[in-house]
């Protein structure tokens, strides 16, 4: 049988049957079969990891039988436990079974360890109840932390149904009863990430995201988590929430939650290395520059920080926080990047040294346990990569190229670039790719494809070189970033830093996307959620480029509030030839749009020109329209999408649908 005749369940089969030190699966459930896109169990543990832990207690090794001890030892590891009743809603802030979920799903995840480490089925039954329990009952999930409720708790929870499944001790029903929680009161909750947060808001969806992915068999959501890992807008992307230096975005603010934002960035990396793709090797395995920034600090070394503004706006840190306590949350880096990749880990292995064995998190925080779960020695079997083809294809059109990036597996399958269909000649391996063959103004779409039937198809991208035919992308005044547009034939995203819009007595600083001069209508749906908590975007008239042009501007955007309880408005404002802004409506955003100060719905915005007037008018559900007023129009003028980040050292994505006529 050739490699490329092998299919994933065979490949296991094969690998189980040479010996290889993996746990002898029982049989599998049709919920966990190993022909789906996913490896099972593969979450935080694979087959392989189950087995080194359950070998290294009944053998006494330390420090793995130490770990051990501190999982038996605690509260919720216990077969006595009893589940808190069960309800329809969790949430937190304000609370609503907050305390009564997480405590739930630590022993659910608990206990379900040490029905796999001991064999005792009593810890199975008390996991399963929690897991069914629950499963019937939720119903959705509220609260301003809202995401992180969704995010922390029930991360342990699907973990812990993951290793029920594999035993065999979640049938069919139970698995389907889980899935249909998961979608209809976890995933609603953190589909969009939290860009509007700390970073480790961002950092709890993404993993809670892929590990929902995984047990569901969700291809295309758990491309949604990667890329949102590896390119998303808010603080809690690799790229935002680890700087070069190795400083994180939380650095300034707490070293406690600097620590908790890692540990679900290593718990992300842990999932996709299961399933087989290398995200810890991600931007020259950054996360690892993150774990030895932190852990030297909090264990007194001297460190460079940065004065840093995060991408919401609202958190700017001048001095980095005084260091704090380790959390157990470096076990899982020592034994990835040191020990299996040696790569060297100097401050990371002294924070395990003093921490070892690591025990529990402070509530459902983060995993914990580290050492049972992660200590190892370079010659401890571990899950062979199945070959998989890369994944989070992403594409950025600059200037007259196309660049793209993505993920590269830790095994490639025999796999091609096509472009439009047709093949490219580009390494798969190479992780990245700029495309100069291209025409301006053209679509291209890009997807790798298998040689040979992959159980994993990835999704495909589409990217426009430029913008089309009588489009023009112009940016306002002087802004410190430079902005862009990109157009993928559907959605137009303006990235724009500046100080402000529409403001009188000052230029205009932001990026503005110019439709054809034959356009006199205009109709678009902004595409929630945005960043910036300080952003201004919508629809304008424009007499011109220039910073300070005669406008009519229909605009989204903050009116007052708190700093995370922002009010927005719709407004309608008008600059004069003079600089003069005049305010002519002003329409407040509630429910369900605006939630929790936070721009949650999508809004959308129309413009009509005839020969004399414009007309605006908004809507909050697409079909029901609001006039937002008229005003004189100019007489020479360009109808566009214009956006300012509202921060001048920082740009922010705002994306759109338009329809124009």
């Amino acid at each position: 049988m050739t490699e490329s005749s092998v299919t994933r369940r065979d490949f296991h089969r094969l690998i189980l049957a040479a010996g290889a030190g993996f746990l002898v699966s029982p049989p599998l459930s049709s919920s966990s079969r190993l022909d789906l896109p996913f490896v099972h169990p593969g979450l935080l543990h694979s087959v392989a990891d189950l087995e080194r832990m359950r070998d290294a207690v009944r053998a006494g090794r330390e420090p793995i039988a130490a770990g051990f001890e501190k999982l038996r030892q605690h509260p919720l590891s216990s077969p006595n436990y009893v589940p808190h009743k069960f309800g329809d809603e969790i949430g937190r802030n304000p609370s609503i079974n907050f305390g009564e979920f997480d405590s739930d799903a630590n022993a659910a995840y608990q206990c379900s360890l040490m029905a796999a480490i001991t064999g005792d089925n009593r810890y199975a039954t008390v996991a399963r109840a929690i897991v069914l329990g629950w499963s019937a009952s939720l119903q959705r999930v509220s609260g301003a932390d809202a995401v992180l409720m969704a995010g922390l708790g029930p991360f342990k929870f699907v973990n812990a149904a993951e290793i029920l499944r594999h035993m065999n001790e979640l049938d069919e029903p139970g698995a389907t009863s889980c899935v249909g929680m998961l979608h209809r009161a976890i995933l609603p909750t953190i589909i969009d990430f939290a860009p509007f947060a700390n970073g480790n808001w961002d950092t709890a969806a993404v993993k809670t995201m892929l590990a929902i992915a995984v047990f569901c068999d969700d291809q295309a959501l758990f491309e949604r988590a990667l890329l949102y890992y590896l390119h998303g807008d808010g603080d809690g992307s690799l790229n935002h929430y680890i700087y070069e230096n190795g400083q994180c975005q939380e650095s300034g603010r707490d070293q406690q939650h600097t620590q908790l934002g890692l540990a679900h960035m290593g718990d992300a990396c842990q999932i996709a290395w299961n399933q087989g793709w290398d995200l810890y090797g991600a931007q020259n395995n950054r996360l690892l520059r993150g774990f030895e920034y932190t852990a030297a600090y909090n264990l007194g070394e001297q460190v460079e920080f940065r004065p840093d503004v995060d991408q919401t706006g609202h958190y700017r840190h001048n001095v980095i926080s005084p260091p704090g306590a380790l959390r157990p949350v470096y076990e899982q880096i020592l034994a990835h990047y040191q020990v299996l990749r040696g790569l060297a880990a100097p401050a990371v292995a002294k924070a395990v040294e003093k921490l070892r064995p690591e025990g529990a998190a402070q509530g459902a925080d983060h995993t914990g346990f580290g050492t049972l779960l992660y200590a190892r020695t370079a010659d401890d079997p571990s899950s062979a990569p199945w070959p998989v083809l890369p994944i989070a294809l992403n594409a950025v059109s600059r200037g007259k190229t196309i660049e793209l990036d993505w993920l590269k597996p830790r095994a490639a399958a025999s796999s091609v670039l096509k472009r439009n269909g047709v093949r490219m000649h580009v390494s798969p391996d190479s992780g990245s790719f700029r495309d100069a063959h291209i025409a301006p103004g053209r679509q291209y779409t890009y997807r790798f494809a298998a040689d040979t039937i992959a159980s994993f198809t990835p999704t495909a991208i589409s990217i426009m070189s430029g913008l089309p035919s009588g489009w023009a992308g112009v940016p306002l005044g002087n802004p410190a970033v430079a902005g862009n547009v990109q157009f993928d034939g559907e959605v137009i995203a303006i990235c724009a830093a500046g100080r402000r819009l529409m403001q009188s007595g000052n230029q205009d600083e932001g990026f503005f996307v110019a439709v054809p001069q034959s356009t006199s209508r205009i109709r678009v749906r902004f595409i929630p959620q945005v960043a910036s908590q300080f952003v201004t975007f919508g629809i304008a008239y424009r007499s011109g480029f220039a910073a300070d042009a005669g406008s009519v501007a229909l605009l989204v955007m903050p009116s007052g509030g708190a700093r995370e309880r922002r009010d927005w408005t719709v407004r309608l404002m008008a600059r004069d030839a003079s600089g003069t802004v005049t305010i002519l409506s002003d329409s407040p955003l509630a429910l369900p749009v605006v939630s929790y100060g936070r721009l949650m719905k999508p809004v959308w915005l129309r413009l009509e020109a005839n020969d004399s007037l414009l007309t605006t008018a908004f809507s909050t559900d697409g079909s029901t329209w609001v006039g937002a007023g008229q005003s004189a129009r100019l007489k020479q003028g360009r109808i566009g999408l214009i956006a300012s980040s509202g921060i001048p050292e920082i740009t922010t994505v705002v994306r759109f649908k338009a329809e124009i006529t």
